[in-house]
């Protein structure tokens, strides 16, 4: 799954035109944290997934399902 995350909201993120920071931001997460997301080193807590969902608007199944 982290794979596929870290993919679609890497794509979701530059089609929005929106930098990490200001994901982070709006997430309410730092930045570190954010950018970890992208590069496959951790995975977002539920509330944070449904925080990026809600910020590109995509649903949840989007960010994490292998279709």
């Amino acid at each position: 799954m982290r794979d596929i995350l870290a993919r679609r909201l890497q794509l979701c993120r530059t089609e929005h035109g929106f930098t990490q920071r200001e994901v982070a931001i709006y997430c309410d997460v730092t930045e570190k944290a954010y950018q970890n997301y992208e590069w496959m080193m951790r995975e977002p807590k539920l509330e944070v997934l449904l925080k990026i969902a809600d910020v590109f608007p995509v649903s949840l199944d989007y960010l994490v399902e292998n279709r």
